[in-house]
């Protein structure tokens, strides 16, 4: 098993279990502000060890679990216009800018459009639009969501010619405690669309950590950076973008996309 997947998978068993209801209600956080970061194992397990240890103040941070499973398969397909606008606008650091993609989670077969909004407050703000049947992201109704969401946001019209760029597929456990959720993914492989068909595997010992909290920062936050982790501007679909296309050029993600891709594609 890749050494990350082993990690979360610790460290999830050995949480306290959480329902879907119990995140929904506490910290679904479709409005939110990020912290990203690129976790060695060795780190992570401390990290994840002093997050869910029941002498906690305030308790135990609990651990997602559906059926009995404590971490999950997710694949994301990401939408982006042929000349990349979505992605140039993060690689410059527009705002507001936005990430459009269909998520699957593989575990249960659900599917959802999601259109990801950063705002000028440094705010992420998630809209979501479940997919059902043959329902498509992009047919009309799907367009008529990114329309709404893209056009009451920001004013302007969506980009037209949007079409798949970027897929992803990884393994996420998620912990969640007072309000603040973390996701830890694992595993991660990127693969691009259309007939160049490169992919990249993301090294094997890194856990991507995301915090997720209402105020500007969070206690997960704190503990890595008592460990000498600091947030990165990585992402998994312009990290992954620029790892298999350098001619693109990644500017301030040259360097997490080194440490997350040390091998390149293939």
């Amino acid at each position: 098993m890749i050494p990350a997947v082993r990690a979360i998978g610790r460290a999830a068993l050995a949480a306290r279990p959480l329902s879907l209801d119990e995140l929904n209600s506490t910290a679904e956080l479709l409005a939110r502000r990020d912290q990203r970061y690129l976790v060695p194992v060795e780190i992570f397990a401390d990290f994840a060890a002093l997050l869910t240890d029941p002498r906690r103040a305030g308790g135990p941070f609990r651990a997602l679990s559906l059926g009995g499973r404590r971490w999950f398969t997710y694949r994301s397909t990401y939408y982006d216009t042929a000349d990349l606008r979505t992605y140039h606008a993060h690689r410059q650091g527009n705002r507001p800018r936005y990430k459009i993609r269909e998520r699957l989670y593989q575990d249960s077969g659900e599917r959802q459009f999601e259109i990801e909004l950063s705002n000028a407050r440094g705010e992420t703000v998630k809209h979501r639009h479940r997919l059902t049947g043959e329902e498509q992201a992009l047919d009309a109704a799907g367009r008529g969501f990114l329309d709404g969401v893209i056009g009451g946001a920001f004013g302007v019209e969506a980009p037209p010619g949007l079409r798949p760029s970027l897929v992803t597929e990884y393994q996420r456990a998620t912990f969640v405690a007072d309000g603040q959720r973390i996701t830890c993914d694992a595993g991660l492989v990127v693969r691009e669309t259309g007939p160049r068909g490169r992919a990249a595997r993301a090294d094997g010992g890194l856990v991507l950590v995301k915090t997720k909290t209402r105020g500007p920062r969070c206690e997960a936050d704190g503990v890595l950076h008592r460990f000498g982790v600091r947030a990165s501007e990585f992402t998994k679909y312009c990290g992954g973008l620029a790892a298999l296309r350098p001619e693109l050029g990644a500017d301030r993600w040259a360097r997490p996309v080194r440490q997350a891709f040390p091998r390149g594609a293939y």
